[in-house]
């Protein structure tokens, strides 16, 4: 039940700094491509890497399932990535949802491989 918990409550931190990051960006930031999603998936990739990299090191426990299962499950968005990638198609924007795509995953990969090599030798 205390990992159920500890899901929860990180899951909720999660989406509230993903949402925190949307309200700003969109304050900020005009046009098509969801720079919020882009950032939140981008910034979320990176920690899950870092966090994951740390802990796989050490005993982690209810600590992993805060951090790592709640509140990165909770900040990144692929769900609503995905979302707005069929969006920007129904809408007619092949090219930018194509771009957003390739752009989204290969940052997302590199951003996570970047934090298990930070972990292992930082």
């Amino acid at each position: 039940m205390i990992k159920l918990l500890m899901i929860f409550a990180g899951g909720g931190l999660g989406s509230l700094c993903r949402y925190s990051i949307g309200a700003a960006l969109l304050k900020n930031i005009d046009g098509h491509f969801p720079w919020a999603t882009f950032a939140a998936n981008a910034i979320g990739c990176l920690c899950i890497g870092l966090l994951a990299g740390y802990f796989e090191r050490r005993q982690a426990g209810l600590v992993y399932m805060l951090l790592v299962t709640g509140f990165c499950g909770g900040f990144t968005t692929f769900s609503t990535f995905s979302n707005e990638s069929v969006q920007l198609m129904r809408q007619g924007f092949y090219s930018l949802a194509l771009g957003y795509m390739a752009l989204s995953m290969c940052t997302g990969l590199m951003c996570t491989a970047s934090g298990f090599w930070a972990a292992k030798n930082i």
